[in-house]
């Protein structure tokens, strides 16, 4: 399983940004739960959204409403759209997959298998 995220970039306060994390071939990729991640140098890594296999989606109460993660299946794409951007949302931003989709793990980084490399987000005045 390879993921490679794209979208990054710098924005000012309010601006908005849309990640996109496209996945490789050789798997049923609609059978597997899928996440954004973001961490801080020094910080431990956080779950930001995700959405299973289902549909069923889950966010971090810190960008509830700003951020709106989908997937499409067929173009094996997840996205994360995300606007009203703070200088807090500045970090690196990854996405994950695993098979496991149970809601109780939807954001804990510990419970995913494979990972992108990453794409940095950064938010300014």
């Amino acid at each position: 399983v390879h993921l490679q995220e794209s979208g990054g970039g710098s924005v000012q306060i309010g601006g908005s940004l849309r990640l996109s994390c496209t996945a490789s071939s050789g798997y049923v990729y609609k059978f597997f739960c899928t996440g954004w991640f973001r961490q801080v140098s020094g910080k431990e890594r956080e779950g930001v959204a995700s959405i299973d296999s289902q549909g069923g989606i889950h966010y971090a109460d810190s960008v509830k409403g700003r951020f709106t993660v989908s997937r499409d299946n067929d173009a094996r794409m997840l996205s994360l759209h995300m606007n009203s951007l703070k200088p807090d949302d500045t970090a690196m931003y990854y996405c994950a997959t695993k098979f496991d989709c149970r809601p109780l793990s939807a954001l804990q980084a510990q419970a995913y298998s494979y990972w992108g490399r990453g794409t940095q987000v950064t938010v300014s005045s």
